[in-house]
């Protein structure tokens, strides 16, 4: 087992020299870290920095942010994926307001009883916006620590999860624990990368396992693909008689739940696409043919879209169906909240 007292230290002098400069490290407002720590849930720095400035400049504080809309959020989010980040997000603001008079929980128990917090997540918030000893799990420590440990078999299996918590409990310090986080955070994110790790340059390298058997480009040990299926759907580009696009916007439960598309439906079995986006211009009180504008390609963690785009007329009627809707202008539709998909679409307008 590696040395348990040298690892801090080691990471605290690598972290003084070269740890990054982010947003979020230049504050310790519970309501930024927690801000900051949901965002970066599978999602890159990168990605992250400039959506963070913005959520923040529309909702700056946590009371500001649980008396928004739900959907006002989806949409200040919109881009950055996992959206039922961005529902847990709200609930819990609200959830903050109504149970604990605004003021952010400061114990493990209370953190991990708001929606969207989980223990990592909540370790992260306690060590460095209140600077208690809080013990983080996320995707670049788990990564550090197999290493570290030589831990064989899959990352993620139940009984690797539970040793994998042993050795952050065991590792993280009871003084300075806010730097400790953030450092071995970097460490993963920017050294201990998952392919060609820069051991070299590794504060860790001499106490890891992984590093001395020469296996560190080996571990984590991939995880068993599973079946990832295709759905086929078809999307209407619905124009009314001044040219605008009919948009309805998604059920707030759900996937992408809040976002704005162009009507879909999937495809039905045995039919061509063509026949089932006749059949949606026809449920939307659309007239004539169907015209093929283009397929997209677009994928979500547990399955593919195969999605087909076709021009229709809107009928004289209007918008026949259900749900909050609007028609838009093509410069209208580029600044709203489309999903991932959908927003592919607008190279066909």
């Amino acid at each position: 087992m590696s040395d348990s007292p040298q690892i801090a230290p080691l990471l605290f002098a690598w972290y003084g020299r070269v740890g990054r400069d982010l947003p979020w490290r230049h504050t310790r407002a519970p309501y930024r870290i927690w801000l900051s720590e949901i965002m970066l849930q599978q999602t890159t720095v990168t990605a992250v920095i400039p959506y963070y400035q913005c959520f923040l400049a529309r909702f700056p504080d946590i009371g500001v942010l649980a008396a928004a809309a739900a959907e006002e959020v989806v949409e200040a989010w919109a881009g950055l994926g996992y959206y039922s980040r961005a529902r847990n997000l709200h609930a819990a603001a609200r959830q903050v307001m109504e149970l604990h008079n605004g003021c952010f929980p400061e114990t493990l128990e209370e953190l991990i009883t708001l929606p969207g917090i989980g223990r990592s997540t909540a370790g992260a918030i306690l060590a460095i916006a209140h600077q208690e000893r809080g013990v983080i799990l996320d995707g670049n420590v788990r990564r550090v620590l197999v290493r570290l440990f030589a831990l064989e078999g899959d990352p993620r299996s139940s009984a690797a999860e539970k040793q994998l918590w042993l050795w952050a409990e065991s590792l993280t310090p009871a003084e300075r624990a806010d730097d400790y986080a953030q450092a071995i955070m970097d460490l993963g994110a920017t050294c201990c990368t998952p392919t060609k790790p820069n051991c070299p340059e590794c504060p860790l390298a001499v106490h890891c396992q992984a590093f001395t058997q020469g296996r560190q480009d080996e571990l984590p040990q991939a995880r068993a693909a599973k079946a990832v299926p295709t759905v086929q759907q078809v999307g209407l580009l619905l124009a009314d008689k001044r040219g605008r696009l009919l948009v309805r916007r998604r059920p707030m439960n759900g996937l992408l739940g809040g976002l704005w598309e162009f009507p879909t439906r999937e495809v039905l079995p045995g039919a061509t696409p063509e026949a089932s986006a006749r059949l949606l211009l026809q449920e939307l009180g659309g007239s004539g043919s169907v015209e093929e504008a283009g397929k997209v390609a677009h994928a979500y963690s547990h399955f593919k879209l195969d999605l087909r785009f076709y021009r229709g007329k809107a009928g004289t009627a209007g918008y026949v169906g259900e749900g909050e809707h609007d028609w838009l202008t093509a410069a209208a539709l580029r600044e709203l909240a489309l999903h991932g998909a959908h927003k592919k679409a607008l190279k066909f307008i």
